[in-house]
């Protein structure tokens, strides 16, 4: 063994501390900017968390903390930061010369715009901070010159449908995360409770700066055809306030309500595939460890419930618990999480159970049982890390699909209830619109749902690719699962 080799085993035995102390300053350095960029925007990330504890601790009995943890929530609101509405605010009127209450005096449009670059912008930075991290990691503080995770990065970085499938879903996250600062207006004063909220206005009549309800003001601003009862795209109401997507047939801005959507698709999507992908990857390490009558008895359980008629079920399980106290959590998508997890695991554990029944025949497995083991020991650490690079790629396959069927639910009146915005229920909304100038209601909110969908599948097959060079979609495959990945 040369010296070379020698120095690589010995910093392959110290621990990373020890690594990083000896070199403590790339780390350093990393670290600061790390905590920078997350101090810059600390009270939104604060009100956010708050908010969702509120919550969540609002739907269990007796509501215990959750008035706390909603007033928590709302200090942090008042707190400004870097993409603030209050530092960077849009909203505002003209007085017959200049924009008044807007960010520097612009118009609504050009503020709205720097402070949704800003997010965007931002959120590029992070994530390019994060990947600095991994580069230093490499560089400095890895005990191993390459790993296979080497060449999956490299083989993705060169895969240019995975790329635009993570650049739409990165796209997507960042308007569903950021939605209260990305937006041209809030939840509350656009959905929740516009009647409660006023704004000024120049009224060009009267000559004078004048106050209404937001209510009011969206109704006189709603878009139900063409003329003056449409507010189309990239354009101004009466009452001087920007719709970069117009406005819906209530008058309320289209781009918040979908915004505000993304957020419940992705929760929806996100919690169903990851409660349906623990429940998979469990039922795959008990049947590829025991075998026999377990395997069995999961195969008959998952071809009955594929047997069964999504749609349908979705449909009858709506209704049925329409009036129950689980369709009021989050206004029925607590509900839509469990159904679709309940409906989607079937073909997840189908999916990972030839890689757990692969693992489950190596040396090491016979190895560990020989060195007495415990079962769930065995499947936790040896078998477990085996077959999460396969959920992975099924279930990001298939949220595409449960978003289609979110969406799908709430066209037919059947899905999140109102006032939670989702995307379906916009496309219901203008569907007697399509055909004039109020066309934008129904057209974007479908146009977003095909993309996101699409860009879920592309990543998935980028990800495969990635991990399986020799998989179908390396080859040539890549339109096939795109086209059929999230369907179902």
């Amino acid at each position: 063994m040369n010296e070379r080799d020698t120095r690589l085993d010995d910093e392959a035995d110290r621990p990373l501390g020890d690594r990083v102390r000896a070199a403590p300053g790339p780390a350093l350095v990393w670290l600061a900017g790390l905590a920078l960029l997350v101090l810059l925007e600390a009270p939104f990330y604060l009100e956010g968390l708050f908010s969702a504890v509120s919550g969540a601790l609002g739907a269990l009995p007796g509501d215990p903390g959750a008035d706390l943890a909603a007033g928590v929530s709302a200090a942090f609101a008042e707190v400004p930061h870097l993409l603030s509405r209050d530092l960077i605010p849009n909203r505002g009127y003209r007085d017959g010369s200049q924009w008044q209450g807007t960010f520097l005096g612009l118009e609504p449009m050009l503020a709205w715009l720097v402070r949704f670059v800003l997010v965007y912008a931002y959120v590029a930075v992070l994530l390019g901070w994060l990947w600095y991290g991994y580069v230093l990691f490499r560089r400095h503080y890895r005990a191993a010159d390459w790993t296979p995770t080497d060449d999956v990065v490299d083989r993705l970085r060169s895969h240019r449908w995975g790329q635009f499938g993570l650049l739409v879903v990165v796209a997507f996250l960042v308007l569903a995360v950021f939605a209260p600062v990305a937006s041209p207006t809030t939840y509350e004063e656009n959905i929740e409770a516009p009647y409660s909220h006023q704004l000024q206005y120049f009224d060009e009549d009267a000559g004078a700066v004048e106050t209404t309800t937001i209510g009011d003001a969206n109704l006189g601003s709603a878009s139900r055809g063409g003329g003056d009862s449409n507010v189309g795209l990239w354009s101004y109401d009466d009452f001087g306030r920007f719709h970069p997507a117009g406005t819906l047939t209530n008058g309320k801005d289209l781009f918040t309500f979908l915004a505000y959507g993304a957020r419940v698709s992705l929760f929806i999507g996100v919690g169903s595939m990851a409660l349906a992908g623990v429940l998979a990857a469990a039922l795959a390490l008990l049947t590829a460890y025991y075998k026999g009558v377990a395997d069995l008895a999961v195969i008959l359980t998952s071809d009955s419930v594929q047997a069964m008629p999504a749609l349908l079920l979705l449909i009858l399980a709506s209704v049925v618990f329409r009036n129950t106290w689980i369709a009021g959590l989050y206004n029925g998508a607590v509900l839509f999480i469990l159904l679709f997890a309940l409906i989607r695991w079937p073909g997840l554990w189908r999916a990972v159970r030839g890689p757990a029944l692969q693992v489950a025949e190596q040396e090491w497995i016979d190895a560990a049982k020989s060195y007495g083991q415990r079962p769930s020991v065995i499947m936790r650490k040896h078998m477990a890390p085996y077959i999460l690079g396969y959920l992975l790629i099924y279930a990001s396959l298939t949220l595409g699909g449960v978003i289609i069927s979110v969406a799908a639910l709430s066209f037919l009146g059947l899905g999140i209830t109102a006032p939670t915005p989702e995307w379906g229920r916009a496309i219901d909304m203008g569907q007697p619109y399509i055909a004039s100038q109020s066309w934008h209601i129904s057209l974007i909110p479908g146009v977003m749902i095909t993309l996101v969908v699409t860009g879920f599948n592309a990543l998935g097959d980028g990800i495969r690719d990635a991990i399986d060079p020799q998989s179908e979609g390396a080859e040539g495959g890549r339109t096939a699962a795109a086209a059929g990945g999230g369907g179902g």
